[in-house]
């Protein structure tokens, strides 16, 4: 597998020699995607298609070096298969919305029961589409995500006085840095990026612990107790909000 600092120089050569533009111009202009599918055809079909659509395009065929190349290399958009080798597309992207990267992700599958698109959508997937497909239509969405991503800037969150920078791993509240620990954060964000939707405790503990939550189980409720305590009591307006019998949502009420 190759190192950060490898793939990172490999990527600006690329995106240089394709895209015809400048390091500061590269974002405004090309479009970075990475394809995470196991099937040798249809990968090349995907990046075919895409690179003459514009787009500098990335493949892999694991889920363990899709979620690396994800954590370390700045897409713009992810398209992810859910069957794959080593870690399954799941499991890909419960790590990246857990350690908070809000990069859009395009599930492409062959699963396409009502309750596989509904566990996709609600790990965090921006969109899903089911094999087989038409080209066109996948071309669709994939500018549509882009518009969108363009369009919200989801680098930083912004939410009545609390500042939560993704990237940079930070957190402020009126302009004052809140230190959070890693398992906080991430659960700090999730609420974020779904901010005015109540989120049910089996969804949190799935998407930050990685665990299926018991019902007798107190551990998302203890760490909200410890959240609050950091981004809520020294405020006067809470943002975090119990709905009895149904979950936490972060909002301004």
């Amino acid at each position: 597998m190759l190192s950060v600092r490898e793939l990172s120089r490999r990527y600006s050569r690329a995106v240089k020699i394709i895209c015809g533009a400048s390091p500061g111009s590269v974002r405004r202009v090309c479009m970075r995607i990475l394809i995470i599918e196991d099937e040798e055809k249809a990968a090349e079909f995907l990046r075919k298609g895409l690179t003459e659509s514009g787009f500098v395009v990335d493949v892999v065929g694991t889920g363990e070096e899709g979620l690396f190349r994800a954590l370390n290399v700045p897409y713009d958009l992810l398209i992810l298969d859910v069957m794959l080798p080593e870690r399954d597309g799941w499991a890909v992207l419960r790590e990246l919305r857990g350690g908070g990267s809000a990069v859009p992700v395009l599930f492409l599958t062959a699963r396409g029961a009502i309750p596989d698109r509904v566990r996709g959508l609600e790990l965090g997937a921006d969109d899903y589409l089911i094999k087989p497909y038409a080209f066109t239509e996948l071309l669709a969405r994939v500018r549509a995500l882009l518009r969108r991503r363009t369009e919200r800037q989801p680098d930083v969150l912004q939410i009545a006085d609390l500042r939560i920078d993704l990237l940079g791993n930070k957190v402020q509240r009126g302009g004052t840095r809140i230190d959070l620990a890693p398992k906080e954060f991430a659960l700090l964000s999730l609420l974020a990026r779904r901010h005015g939707e109540v989120l049910p405790r089996t969804v949190i503990a799935d998407q930050v612990w990685d665990m299926h939550f018991e019902g007798d189980s107190n551990v998302v409720d203890v760490a909200v107790r410890r959240l609050r305590r950091k981004v809520d009591d020294p405020f006067a307006v809470k943002l975090i909000h119990t709905v009895r019998g149904m979950g936490y949502v972060l909002e301004v009420q």
